[in-house]
């Protein structure tokens, strides 16, 4: 029952008291708003008074009209950032989800190599936006992976480029099908923009062919997929998996599907990609954790007209990702590639992911992640684990801002855990568990 009451004398008023309750939490994401005809004869008002404050809250994404007599409140949250969390002194960090920094490529070579100096009209307008060096380099991975490299553009992060997509061919009110746990960034940029997150389960071989289809036949408008190094759960779509998704995705070309890659350059396993083929579609890959988050780049391969529409958009804003910065990327991940630094880190990565899988599996521990830099165990409960953790000197991620409908868990990073540092983690987790929670299989 609704116990929020809307006010106003007129249609601006009205628009605002709806959103100061949605500000509020007084009217939460699916309540449902009083008709048309209804809130007028409360606040003896015209329909039509009322019927321009519903369509102004619908142009700003503070609301969805499903149909003529049913307005509910849109999944648009506050961009509010995230807080990181301050960390007793000698805590290791597990939960930030960052590279190990011993394991990104040095910069500073690349300052004064001679690629750096190949930057086509480096300072001023008009030109090139991307440098040639760095798309050569993505179109021969794209290519190496099965993927058309023919449209590529470069944003300022992955999800830069995630959220130009769907700002293309998205609006306030579209579903999204998301992977649940999956990304958190990527969740609080679908809520920020009015769009409402249908969640899609998952297993080690990636999304769950029935809730895929569940989530299609919601008439959703887009689909973010990570298919490999799954944020939080490490899974990886394999070539089994992605011949049933393919399948059902081709039953919904409408559907653009938004393949979010971020860890090809450090990838450990092929990719199976569910964009062949398809109309409308975008791999983006960040440069983050391979070369260098500092570096905010990524480069986007997709159709035709999705790229187009991406750089139209762009120029409206920052016009391009700093070339600059693109060759010293370039530079840097030609160096990194051939000297086998990438090879390395991704190698490095897979001991300590493995290290930690392989302790807890003898502690019998259930836990994920085949790929990546996290592992993902679940729980009955987060927040007592994560704080027994932390006592012992240990910060771990809880899944909370992961999930939608999915069951609890927590998320290690892996990173920052070389392997011999595995036995004493699962050991403090252990006592945890025992103290505190009967998650334990067995």
């Amino acid at each position: 029952m609704r116990t929020y009451q809307i006010r106003g004398h007129d249609a601006a008023s009205v628009r605002r008291s709806v959103e100061r309750g949605i500000a509020w939490g007084a009217l939460e994401p699916g309540d449902r708003l009083p008709s048309v005809r209804a809130l007028a004869t409360e606040l003896g008002l015209s329909p039509g008074t009322v019927a321009s404050a519903y369509r102004d809250l619908r142009q700003r994404g503070a609301v969805i009209s499903h149909d003529r007599a049913r307005t509910v409140v849109a999944h648009r949250r506050s961009p509010d950032p995230r807080l990181q969390p301050s960390l007793p002194p000698g805590c290791r960090d597990l939960a930030g989800g960052n590279p190990d920094p011993e394991l990104l490529p040095d910069l500073l070579p690349a300052r004064g190599s001679a690629r750096v100096d190949r930057v086509p009209e480096a300072v001023g307008y008009g030109g090139r936006t991307t440098v040639e060096h760095l798309t050569e380099l993505a179109r021969a991975q794209l290519s190496e992976e099965g993927l058309d490299p023919g449209h590529l553009a470069v944003t300022g992060g992955g999800l830069d480029g995630i959220e130009r997509v769907l700002l293309e061919h998205c609006r306030p009110g579209d579903r999204v099908a998301v992977e649940d746990p999956g990304y958190v960034g990527s969740l609080d940029l679908v809520r920020t923009m009015g769009l409402e997150p249908v969640p899609v389960a998952l297993d080690d071989a990636g999304p769950v062919p029935e809730s895929l289809a569940a989530a299609l036949d919601t008439g959703v408008e887009a689909a973010i997929l990570v298919p490999r190094a799954q944020n939080p759960t490490g899974a990886a779509i394999t070539p089994e998996r992605a011949v049933e998704l393919r399948a059902l995705l081709d039953e919904h070309a409408e559907v653009v599907v938004i393949e979010d890659d971020h860890l090809a350059p450090l990838a450990e396993v092929p990719l199976a990609s569910l964009t062949i083929g398809r109309p409308r579609w975008v791999s983006v890959r960040s440069l983050a954790k391979a070369i260098g988050p500092d570096l905010r780049l990524a480069v986007v391969a997709g159709d035709p007209g999705t790229i187009a529409a991406l750089e139209a958009r762009q120029r409206l804003g920052p016009g391009w990702a700093s070339r600059l910065l693109q060759a010293l990327a370039a530079d840097t991940w030609h160096r990194a590639r051939d000297t086998g630094a990438l090879a390395a880190a991704a190698a490095a990565y897979a001991v300590r992911r493995s290290a930690l899988l392989a302790e807890l599996d003898q502690a019998g521990i259930e836990a994920t992640g085949s790929t990546g830099l996290n592992v993902w165990i679940p729980l009955v409960e987060e927040v007592p684990v994560v704080q027994g953790l932390l006592a012992c000197g240990w910060a771990v991620q809880a899944g909370e801002p992961f999930r939608i409908v999915a069951d609890p868990g927590v998320r290690v990073t892996i990173a920052g855990l070389p392997a011999p540092d595995a036995p004493a983690l699962v050991a403090d987790l252990i006592a945890v568990l025992d103290r505190r929670l009967p998650t334990r299989r067995g």
